[in-house]
């Protein structure tokens, strides 16, 4: 039984100026958010066709089918003709309606496959029925697939706040936990995928839970609300993409090795309650793809890649596989934007971000301390994400001769796990006094620094003269693009302030982030 002191130690409030700059880095999320769903023409984010075209199948009726058989509709290849059409000549606002498409270009076309249905028909599921819910059949194609566009960027909004949680959870400090919010500017690629029309803006989201969870369980917190609550959200994650299967043993490492855990008997009952839980809920679709297609995870590009053998006097070659590979995980993890990924940021700036980024990580975030073993069990999450995708993708180059299946992107379901690694990380530079405030704020400004620079390189590389009027014609709508600019960049003053003025850290007393809560 606690006090009530005690249980307002275990839970400091928030004070006004970590309020104030947590408001403001999730106000510059949404509108980093917002500008990207109509700074990109449609189509022209990755695989934005496919999505919309699975989500459209499941809108009108049409039912779920094996890895590989789905086809796209013929409407959806006509609405992609208007899209690449010249804008002089074919206006935004003479654009068809779904309906008229659908009328004018029936059934499907047998000889384009369509692979999303690779995937659980979860966050397609979800799509179709806002969809239905919107009238979609009467909406101009275009402003259906912006609808989809805005709804997947909600979906990922409220990651700084999941963020922020984590960090705050584990580091003890208002200030790295602000910091750790703005951290997730600092990918624009994650922005850039959200924004669009996919599966994977769900899958963030669940990933995000997952991991701040997690971390409460890491530091001792290990009641039965928060472990259903893990198991719930396990579940939806692996039911919406397989991205989110390595989460099933970072959750079952942290379950048996986390501080706090009581005796073995008790922590193999959580342990087994928690992942059959996230069985019931999502895990049963990987054990009927074992069952129905003999693999855990299909292959929905089979008949787009056939096997193909290397050239004569060639083969395999480790250094060639390297990379490209390792590379492309590099430029599609900080922003390699487009349907074909040409509008990339430079690596003159993404190799040392990554560089200093990985080498902090590595050398700071896993010394002895009482974070140590929660970081260890963090950080298990994007290993194996990037191990799995390495591991696919080199099978895949010995079957194909073609290096394919590796996306930084892929990373980002344990975004919130390496954010927090980098706060543990960054907080134990050894700064100085003088110099201890300043990093928080550098550190917040190069991470909106970096979400300006991902737009600006795709306005700029990718839809040069377009920006929103492949959406509506006419000024109002870039001069509010201008004023959202605007905006934003004020929120950024007022949050770097704030940021500046949030205490380095909490009172210690309670819950100190690494001893058992009360069960």
């Amino acid at each position: 039984m606690t006090s009530p002191t005690s249980r307002q130690e275990a839970r400091p409030s928030v004070g006004r100026a970590e309020g104030i700059a947590l408001g403001c880095v999730v106000a510059v999320f949404a509108i980093v958010l917002g500008l990207w769903a109509v700074l990109v023409p449609p189509f022209q984010a990755p695989d934005e066709q496919a999505h919309f075209d699975t989500a459209l199948h499941l809108a009108t009726g049409d039912p779920w089918v094996g890895p590989g058989d789905q086809r796209y509709l013929r409407a959806v290849q006509a609405a992609a003709g208007e899209a690449a059409a010249d804008q002089t000549a074919f206006p935004p606002a003479s654009r068809s309606t779904v309906e008229e498409l659908r009328t004018a270009n029936p059934g499907i076309d047998v000889g384009a496959v369509d692979q999303m249905t690779q995937h659980p028909p979860t966050a397609y599921v979800l799509q179709a029925v806002l969809l239905r819910l919107v009238g979609f059949e009467h909406l101009r194609w275009d402003h259906a697939l912006l609808t989809l566009r805005i709804a997947d960027a909600s979906l990922v909004l409220p990651l700084p706040l999941l963020a922020w949680a984590a960090v705050r959870r584990i580091t003890r400090s208002p200030r790295a936990a602000v910091v750790g919010a703005a951290a997730v500017l600092a990918a624009p690629e994650l922005a850039s995928i959200a924004a669009s029309v996919t599966n994977d803006a769900l899958v963030y989201l669940l990933g995000g839970v997952v991991t701040a969870v997690l971390v409460r369980v890491l530091t001792g917190d290990r009641r039965r609300r928060v472990l259903v609550v893990l198991g719930l959200a396990l579940g939806a994650l692996v039911l919406t993409k397989g991205t989110g299967l390595p989460a099933v043993p970072v959750v079952a490492l942290a379950l048996v090795v986390g501080p706090g855990a009581p005796r073995w008997g008790r922590r193999t009952v959580e342990t087994l309650g928690t992942l059959m839980l996230a069985g019931a809920v999502g895990g049963w679709w990987w054990v009927r793809n074992v069952v129905v297609h003999h693999t855990l995870q299909p292959d929905g590009y089979a008949a787009i890649r056939p096997p193909q053998s290397f050239p004569p006097g060639e083969g395999p070659d480790l250094a060639t596989f390297v990379d490209v590979s390792w590379g492309t995980v590099i430029r599609t993890f900080w922003g390699s934007f487009g349907s074909n990924a040409s509008a990339a940021l430079s690596p003159w700036l993404v190799v040392p971000v990554t560089l200093v980024t990985v080498g902090v990580v590595a050398v700071l975030a896993f010394r002895r301390a009482p974070e140590r073993r929660a970081a260890v069990v963090l950080a298990v999450f994007p290993v194996l994400l990037l191990a799995g995708q390495t591991i696919t993708s080199a099978r895949a180059y010995l079957v194909t001769a073609s290096v394919v299946g590796t996306q930084g992107r892929y990373l980002f379901p344990s975004l919130v796990a390496l954010v927090v690694l980098s706060a543990v990380a960054w907080r134990r530079l050894p700064t100085g006094r003088r110099r201890s405030g300043a990093l928080p704020v550098a550190l917040t400004a190069a991470a909106v620094a970096m979400a300006c620079t991902g737009l600006v390189t795709a306005a700029t590389r990718l839809v040069p003269d377009s920006g929103y009027a492949v959406w509506s014609e006419g000024a109002p709508g870039s001069t509010a693009i201008a004023a959202l600019g605007v905006a934003a960049l004020a929120v950024t003053a007022v949050a770097l302030s704030a940021v500046a003025r949030t205490p380095p850290s909490l009172p210690r007393g309670g819950l100190d982030g690494h001893a058992p809560e009360p069960r």
